[in-house]
């Protein structure tokens, strides 16, 4: 009997302790994501700097970055792509009815700092849309691999069926663009405009707000290519000849050759080599004899890509076309040095070929624009303006979303001086 009660005694010390550990597991995997604390090893708090952007931060939140490292992430990863997509925090459905019904197709020029390009495509990334990536030729061999890895993992983005050796203000640029709307143009998404961007881009509209912007009553079927007639300054670029030192620069060819005018009588336009363009016209640009002639009259002139798509954008035949249009189109905010004093009041970071490399304190004057995009950034000078621009993009496309919001979509953790933690969710404010 004394055994007998010896044994009982033994069953229910276990019976308990099994019930304690199975507990516990069970409320471990009930837990839910915003209580986890956040993995000290892998992240890092978020610069003072970003509290005028970060919900909470000047009440005593900290915030904290938890994939700074995307670049060796990619580099030294193995994992299968629905982990690359998950742990780099894409987002992988449609976020409403009126994205989804308007597709977009992004034209993405890179050659260097992976990370901003992991950075920008996550940015810019929704499901609905198509994506062609252009890598320059002459860039390291482990980059263009580390790209194609990521950009495998998504049906709708692809890499440019042809790369170009891009020479700055050279042809080449504006032949990697066209070599990307051949292959939209063959795309099964029926994507509704097309936008180019280059690696040092970030967006300042959320993928609604771009879709309502181009299809507001002043864009809707309409093509945004900025600009004005060319004015003297400028018509230096199209009245002489010049050639490309393939990767390197545009010098004039022999002592200056001059041009003939340019084809079907033409009135040449200058603006920003920055678009968006509706699809008939891109079908106008790839068949057109006009788009053919004017593209081959355009390669010994300097920095075409400013003057081909704007003079294509003011003729009748192209679909689409603003024939009195002007600099019209919120489509990049950009710092230019002969502006400051007039539509900004410097740069807060350095000027490279008289562009802002933007600082955080830029920051309140781009969101102040309201533009689509911004341009420029770097991850090495300044990597707190993209730190703190990167979370209040993607904390305003979370609130703007009408789905279930999933755990991985979020960039960043919060926790308060209590040291409870938390992700942020959209009812987390000031």
């Amino acid at each position: 009997m004394r055994q007998l009660k010896g044994t009982k005694r033994s069953f229910l010390v276990c019976l308990g302790i099994s019930i304690i550990i199975f507990s516990f597991i069970y409320l471990r995997t009930r837990t839910p994501p915003e209580l986890k604390p956040p993995p000290s090893s892998s992240c890092k708090p978020f610069s003072t700097a970003c509290k005028t952007f970060l919900p909470g931060m000047k009440k005593g939140v900290n915030w904290y970055s938890c994939d700074y490292q995307v670049e060796s992430y990619i580099l030294n990863s193995h994992l299968p792509c629905s982990n690359l997509k998950r742990d780099l925090h894409f987002i992988t459905k449609p976020l409403s009815r009126a994205e989804e019904a308007y597709p977009l197709a992004f034209i993405v020029t890179i050659h260097k700092e992976l990370e901003l390009f992991v950075r920008l495509l996550r940015a810019i990334y929704m499901p609905q849309n198509v994506y062609c990536i252009h890598v320059d030729a002459k860039a390291p061999r482990e980059y263009r691999e580390a790209v194609q890895k990521l950009v495998s993992c998504f049906p709708n983005t692809f890499l440019s069926s042809h790369s170009e050796t891009v020479t700055y203000a050279g042809f080449s640029r504006l032949q990697a663009d066209l070599n990307c709307m051949k292959d939209l143009a063959k795309s099964k998404t029926d994507w509704k405009k097309v936008v180019n961007l280059c690696g040092q881009d970030f967006p300042v509209k959320s993928n609604l707000e771009l879709v309502q912007y181009m299809q507001s009553q002043q864009w809707r079927d309409k093509n945004m290519t900025p600009g004005v007639k060319q004015p003297m300054s400028m018509m230096y670029r199209t009245q002489r000849q010049y050639k490309e030192i393939v990767g390197s620069h545009v010098a004039p060819k022999g002592l200056g050759l001059r041009k003939r005018p340019p084809p079907h009588n033409l009135q040449l336009y200058f603006g920003t080599a920055y678009y968006v363009l509706t699809r008939p016209f891109v079908d106008f640009v790839l068949k057109s004899p006009i788009a053919h002639d004017f593209l081959d009259w355009s390669r010994d002139t300097f920095s075409p890509d400013e003057h081909y798509w704007v003079t294509l954008n003011h003729i009748k035949e192209a679909p689409g076309s603003r024939i009195d249009g002007g600099w019209e189109g919120a489509i990049r905010a950009i710092k230019w040095r002969d502006q400051e004093g007039s539509a900004h009041s410097g740069c807060k970071g350095h000027y490279i070929r008289d562009i802002c490399i933007y600082g955080v304190e830029d920051l309140p004057w781009i969101i102040s624009m309201d533009s689509m995009f911004a341009n420029k950034f770097e991850s090495n000078t300044f990597p707190e303006a993209l730190d703190c621009l990167e979370q209040w993009h993607r904390n305003k496309v979370i609130n703007q979303a009408t789905v279930p919001i999933e755990p991985s979509w979020l960039l960043a953790i919060h926790s308060n001086y209590s040291n409870s933690s938390s992700y942020f969710n959209s009812s987390t404010g000031e």
